[in-house]
């Protein structure tokens, strides 16, 4: 009897160990382990969009595209040298929790998600941004989820808009003007997702008079109410690049984002103008971010301090 339970104990013991393991390599795996599952999802998903063999095999090869962007910020009426990233990758998403999956599951959305992010000085003390949009690759659909986050030695400011009945929105910062907000929008079109949408679709960008909530960094930056406005839309080409641009008379600010017509429409450079600064100081002036470098990478497995070399290849 105390072998038979000896054995039992042993072989109990073993199998928390390669679980523990399994789990662990899972882990280190991140986008990767989910890779073959979230090509199947796009397939089986209701889509506007069917996405052709080109897409699959550039976006569900394994590795996130990271484009490097030289970056003049306007901020408190003065244009700051900085840099800008935007990483896009596909993942497995969660509708229900709106986040991404851990494991697979036919129930999962795939989605095009977009981290972009801004470094810039102000005088002494620097500025962080960052924003995340998770677009479904299927095209039919508003975005399932953004976020931005600003950090500056003033404090900080976070919003997190969610995609269910309804926009829910809950946005959270230092000023007392602003303060902690839950905020409930009727669904329109997004700012924020367009940088999706121009990657999966552009041939389906909104054009016209429309409604649109502008970027949740501009809103915040600019201290304005998080709510539709009134814009106009147009696309443009010229040789080989398109041009999206979006005029929002009410705020008198002007986004045009350009990216190649062809596959896989990659941003070339965008410029933001828009009033800068506060009280009669204020000018209109032009935030401008030109492509320095793309590259594709798995870059969540590059993480040791022998993979900083990589920054240099992105002129970081």
């Amino acid at each position: 009897m105390q072998r038979l339970f000896t054995f039992i104990f042993v072989h109990i013991i073993i199998l928390l160990v390669l679980f523990s393991a399994c789990k662990e390599n899972t882990k280190e795996s991140e986008n990767l382990s989910l890779i073959g599952n979230d090509m199947k999802m796009s397939e089986v998903k209701p889509a506007k969009n069917q996405l052709s063999d080109e897409f699959k095999d550039y976006w569900y090869a394994g590795k996130a595209e990271i484009t490097s962007y030289k970056l003049e910020q306007a901020r408190y009426g003065e244009l700051r040298d900085g840099s800008a990233v935007l990483i896009y990758v596909t993942e497995p998403f969660l509708a229900d929790k709106q986040v991404k999956a851990d494991q697979s599951s036919p129930n999962n959305v795939s989605v095009l998600k977009l981290n972009s992010t801004k470094k810039f000085l102000t005088g002494i003390y620097p500025y962080s941004i960052m924003n995340s949009s998770f677009y479904p690759v299927s095209d039919n659909q508003h975005a399932i989820k953004l976020t931005t986050s600003v950090q500056e030695w003033c404090g900080q400011v976070f919003t997190q808009m969610n995609n269910r009945d309804k926009f829910e929105v809950k946005s959270f910062s230092y000023f007392e003007s602003e303060g902690d907000q839950t905020i409930t929008l009727d669904k329109t079109d997004l700012e924020n997702e367009i940088w999706n949408k121009i990657r999966i679709n552009p041939t389906k960008l909104p054009i016209g008079i429309i409604k649109m909530v502008p970027s949740m960094e501009y809103l915040r930056l600019a201290h304005k109410p998080l709510k539709a406005y009134e814009a106009n839309a147009e696309l443009s080409t010229e040789a080989n690049v398109n041009t999206y641009k979006i005029t929002y008379p009410e705020l008198e600010r002007t986004l045009a984002i350009s990216f190649s017509k062809s596959f896989p429409h990659t941003i070339e450079n965008w410029s933001e103008s828009y009033k800068s600064g506060f009280g009669p100081n204020s000018q209109t002036l032009t935030t401008k971010a030109t492509k320095i470098k793309t590259l594709k990478r798995a870059y969540w497995q590059e993480n040791k301090n022998s993979d900083v070399f990589l920054r240099d290849s992105l002129g970081l």
